[in-house]
């Protein structure tokens, strides 16, 4: 069984040699723009470059987050930072927006391209529809089982998978909650980490109802290993070096067989301990916070830490050869046994007729075997010496270093990509803007059948959006006017598919997508796709490049601005969401439930403010809902290029929720969402 790659963050040149020396096979680095940690230190395009060449002294690959979704306006930008980072040698991209994805193909065609976990992939189907596109790889959400990882590891394509560090609550990619609360949008980059601050279901002013203890799969390696996993990967960008070097370290040993100190992982960060809740399936004694015993722990610890990463990390072996002729240079020639590609020269001082002893093949040996400092260790040393030859030690040790530079170039050359870069953006149709029509066709997303009926009582209803599950109760609606919406987070992907698929022998032709995976789903039994707008949908690329796809429409991004709408160029049709509650996070984990169990559930949790945010609970997960209603049915004018518009029903009666479809203001208090200001750029 091959051994996985160990993959640690780097937000920064001292952490990114932290983990080099501490044993990383590979890191995963931001630069100052489009990168999902925009608050690490991150790198300068300089530093890229640096870190580039240092990652490749090592042996070790650099993968790029560009991990944020982009704007029409930032593709120019972005292509040009692709191109720059593709002539660095990059070895591949972290990528979410669709969008971004296409335009790294068109620009450099032979990048190598990884699926972001804020895709939100978590099932075998998703994984395999993004093979068939051109992935690398995939990085499955965080939330996943054993079992689960077994069946997307099957796939012919490479996984990654977290194994330590912190558990955001809710499912990357489908958290809005610090993009509403403050305009700072997970997806761009900018997570305020709202879910930290107090959050109750039963009022109490000190409970941090949304805060996950930090994960940690270093005990189980065994079982990823078995599982399939190429790739394990340890959280935090914003992290300490001392944090990266002793996670690195651990992690070795772990893959090793031997005994991580958990003891001192703790101690270095945590909240209050750890968890493996989503791998195990035991999703018991998972939420924890920061506490102040845990941050003197980590003081006391960091200066033995420093130890894993003081001196450089010897990974190659470095067989030399030298010859002393008498009125000549000494000559010398060194190869990296791991890399024998990699080959070099030098010439030193001309040897001197010996006054006493002369040199010998073990003098010379001593002197060449001196690597400290660098990433050779001393390999095999031969030597042809011309008789009655003498030369300095302070010779050859000059000697070995200009071997040992040449030599460390030659590795960063071998382990160099060379790409063909040919620094196109993709094409887009020359579309112009359209204003709403008159009539605004609506699509309604019901969760009882109440809701559903009173919906199409409504003349401008076009669909109803329903679960596979309220299928039995609307016998008497029309199969053409209902698009089934399968759950956003699919945990039984084989029974998901079964029935997708009676339903589908039944005459049922359209399907809600919310992810690559219901999308690859609905491709392979023959549904009309519609995207939802967690498809997180951006600009104009991500549309063109969904409408290649199949899909006949989407919604999209509820974090875009008004202003973006008259910027889109694209052939697929376009909607907006105009009225109901905004879903803030989608959650594995019930904080209600947590908190005052079943028995005990209000509904709702209660933020520092006083706010009530309503909980929707499915069987497998949550959608933590927004406390305000969207309401832009009254400013319906001020898009465009929007062909329906699309309303989300929370727990409306079905009198209330047909005064929303008809565009009747609610008592409750309303928002415009980020229509009109946006998120952080």
């Amino acid at each position: 069984m091959k051994r996985p790659e160990l993959l640690a963050p780097a937000g920064s040149m001292e952490t990114l040699t932290a983990a080099l020396r501490s044993g990383a096979d590979a890191v995963y680095a931001g630069g100052k723009l489009f990168s999902a940690r925009s608050s690490a230190a991150n790198f300068t395009d300089e530093e890229l470059e640096e870190a580039v060449r240092l990652c490749h002294t090592y042996g070790a690959k650099i993968y790029l987050a560009v991990n944020t979704v982009i704007s029409d306006s930032e593709a120019d930008t972005f292509r040009d930072f692709i191109v720059m980072t593709s002539k660095l040698g990059c070895d591949g991209y972290i990528v979410q927006d669709w969008g971004a994805a296409d335009i790294i193909r068109s620009a450099v065609p032979d990048a190598v391209i990884h699926a972001s976990t804020q895709m939100s992939v978590h099932t075998a189907a998703g994984a395999r529809l993004l093979r068939s596109l051109g992935y690398a790889r995939v990085v499955p959400a965080r939330e996943l089982d054993r079992k689960a990882i077994e069946r997307i590891s099957t796939e012919d394509i490479e996984v990654e998978v977290f194994v330590h560090g912190a558990l955001c609550m809710s499912v990357s990619g489908q958290c809005y909650m610090s993009a509403m609360m403050g305009s700072r949008s997970a997806n761009r980059g900018c997570c305020g980490q709202a879910c930290r601050l107090p959050f109750s279901a039963a009022e109490k002013k000190d409970c941090t109802a949304l805060s996950l203890k930090d994960l940690s799969l270093l005990p189980v390696i065994s079982e990823l290993e078995a599982a399939g996993a190429d790739s394990l990967k340890i959280e935090g960008r914003m992290k300490r070096p001392e944090y990266v070097a002793s996670a690195v370290h651990e992690l070795g040993k772990a893959l090793d067989g031997e005994k991580p100190d958990m003891k001192l992982l703790k101690g270095i960060f945590s909240r209050s301990g750890f968890t493996d809740g989503y791998f195990t399936g035991e999703r018991r004694d998972m939420f924890g916070r920061r506490e102040k015993e845990d941050v003197t722990s980590a003081r006391e610890l960091i200066p033995q830490i420093h130890e894993l990463y003081r001196s450089p990390r010897q990974v190659y072996t470095m067989d030399a050869r030298c010859t002393l002729r008498a009125g000549e240079p000494v000559r010398a020639e060194a190869v990296c046994r791991e890399l024998p590609e990699a080959i070099v020269s030098a010439e030193g001082n001309v040897p001197q007729a010996a006054q006493n002893r002369p040199v010998s093949e073990e003098d010379i040996a001593k002197q060449l075997s001196k690597l400290g400092g660098t990433v050779f260790s001393a390999g095999t040393v031969s030597a042809e010496i011309g008789e009655g030859l003498f030369i300095p030690a302070g010779a050859l040790n000059e000697l070995r270093r200009n071997l040992a530079d040449r030599l460390a170039e030659a590795v960063v050359r071998e382990n160099t990509p060379v790409y063909d870069i040919r620094g196109r953006l993709p094409e887009l149709p020359a579309v112009t803007a359209k204003n709403v029509p008159e009539r605004l066709p609506l699509r309604v997303l019901c969760r009882n059948a109440a809701q559903a009926r009173a919906a199409l009582t409504y003349k401008d209803t076009e669909y109803i959006i329903v679960s596979p599950e309220l299928v039995p109760e609307l016998g008497d609606i029309p199969k053409e006017r209902i698009i089934l919406s399968p759950p956003r987070f699919i945990t039984d992907e084989k029974k998901l598919t079964e029935r997708l698929r009676e339903l589908r022998e039944e005459g049922y032709e359209r399907l809600f997508c919310h992810t690559p995976d219901t999308v690859g789903i609905g491709r392979e039994l023959g549904y009309r796709l519609h995207g939802s707008f967690t498809l997180n949908v951006f600009n104009s690329y991500s549309a063109e490049y969904l409408r290649g796809l199949g899909l006949e429409d989407c919604l999209f991004s509820i974090e875009a601005e008004l202003t973006q709408f008259a910027e889109v160029r694209t052939s697929l049709p376009l909607g907006a969401v105009i009225a109901g509650r905004l879903p803030l996070m989608l959650t594995r984990n019930c904080p209600i439930r947590n908190e005052v169990g079943c028995s005990g559930c209000t509904g709702h949790l209660t933020d520092r403010t006083g706010r009530k945010l309503p909980v929707a609970c499915s069987r497998e997960y949550v959608e933590i809902l927004n406390s305000d209603v969207l309401f832009m049915a009254d400013r319906l004018r001020e898009f465009s290029n929007i062909g329906f518009g699309c309303v989300l029903l929370c727990d409306e009666s079905p009198e209330q929720a047909l005064a929303l479809i008809s565009g009747t203001k609610p008592d409750a208090a309303v928002t415009r969402g980020l229509y009109y200001r946006g998120v952080r750029r």
